[in-house]
């Protein structure tokens, strides 16, 4: 794999930092800025609601100019709202710093996603897709809880400075290491921008998306209120949430790798062993929520399921979207962040039921029962390509 490709993965481990975070900071968010959890909660469903606009939006503005120039500019701006969110004491202007920050990972990743792409062969897209979302699976192992133990010793502002400094050695990597514009992939010039959104009336492009979103937002459903389930339901103290999200980053980053391996030539293994599992994992966890060791065996494998087969099914959204070169990772980001921005809100209507803590564990379980019903029902229509259940 190229070296610029590693250099995208380090801005993706500053930018998912500051996506994850939130799951350990959300309690302290809650008291500081006198709004429930539930409403700290928005923050995280606000962050992904951006990045489904600007994804779009954000690859758009950026067509026909430098991928090196536009990706800097959008670490300047996400860097600019995290030290706007760190010394804020209202709960709408931190939300609003979300948005923005969320505009610029978008388009940030959006471009990236489309550079890594032409840096490699078109048979190795998959395992492109795993270099750079490596820089997140790093974020859940180190960044986010790092993260949260700032927050835990020094309050979950200087998770938010930190953020602001991890972006600084990121855009020095982009301004020496990424080129001006990456070279296009039959070296003849792209289509144009209205050709390229026509692919969204792809059948089977959008069945794929609709997956990916779900996947994500079970992923997110749970991920976001780990920290009141760790604390609450559980029974461990503030210290041991960076340890549980140690095992949620470690899982996630063998998912990573695994369907990295696979998504090119095996995804339908990855989807027909990682779905099922995901039915039954989240359930699981839910009943055995007050057992310390398995809430961090099944956190661990969770992790890696869901990374595994969210992974695979992104990689086939870029697949699907091959005659939009420019727009291809703008399409795979909206899918990502649809779930991510539906998930959490999903999760929270469930806090004030008779689940409690538990209750996003069982919406992330239904939710990845509505994807696995809908491929198995739409199965035939997919299979037409024999690459994204084969």
């Amino acid at each position: 794999m190229p070296l610029p490709l590693y250099l995208l993965a380090l801005v993706v481990l500053a930018m998912g930092t500051s996506e994850f975070m939130l799951a350990g900071l959300l309690p302290d968010i809650a008291a500081e800025l006198d709004v429930t959890v539930g409403t700290a909660g928005l923050l995280t469903s606000a962050f992904a609601a951006g990045m489904v606009v600007g994804a779009p939006l954000m690859a758009g503005l950026a067509r026909g100019r430098s991928g090196r120039t536009g990706l800097l500019a959008f670490v300047v701006l996400f860097l600019a709202a995290h030290v706007v969110g760190a010394v804020t004491t209202s709960f709408p202007v931190l939300l609003a710093t979300r948005v923005v920050a969320a505009l610029a990972n978008a388009g940030f990743l959006a471009v990236a996603l489309t550079t890594a792409a032409a840096l490699v062969p078109a048979e190795r897209k998959g395992r492109a897709l795993a270099v750079l979302l490596s820089g997140t699976t790093v974020a859940t192992i180190a960044g986010v809880p790092g993260g949260a133990l700032l927050g835990a010793l020094f309050g979950w502002r200087a998770a938010f400075w930190a953020v602001a400094l991890l972006c600084l050695p990121a855009a020095l990597g982009i301004v020496r290491g990424v080129p001006a514009s990456p070279a296009p992939e039959d070296g003849a010039a792209g289509p144009a921008l209205r050709a390229e959104l026509a692919r969204l009336g792809s059948p089977r492009l959008l069945l794929v998306m609709l997956l990916g979103a779900l996947v994500n937002a079970a992923t997110f459903g749970s991920f976001t209120f780990l920290a009141p389930l760790v604390t609450g339901t559980t029974g461990l103290g503030g210290l041991w949430l960076p340890v549980v999200l140690v095992h949620f980053g470690a899982g996630s980053f063998a998912g990573v790798t695994v369907a990295g391996r696979l998504a090119d030539r095996r995804p339908g293994l990855v989807l027909a062993a990682g779905g099922p599992l995901l039915v039954l994992g989240w359930p699981v966890l839910a009943v055995l929520a007050e057992r310390p060791l398995a809430v961090l065996f099944l956190v661990f494998l969770l992790g890696a399921l869901s990374f595994a087969v969210g992974a695979t099914l992104i990689t086939r959204v870029l697949y699907e979207a091959a005659g939009a070169p420019t727009m291809a990772g703008a399409f795979a980001t909206a899918a990502l962040n649809t779930g991510a921005a539906l998930g959490p809100l999903v999760a929270a209507s469930t806090l004030g039921t008779a689940a409690g803590d538990r209750g996003p564990l069982w919406a992330s379980g239904l939710l990845v029962a509505v994807a696995t019903a809908v491929a198995l029902a739409c199965r035939t229509a997919l299979a037409t390509d024999n690459r994204v259940f084969s």
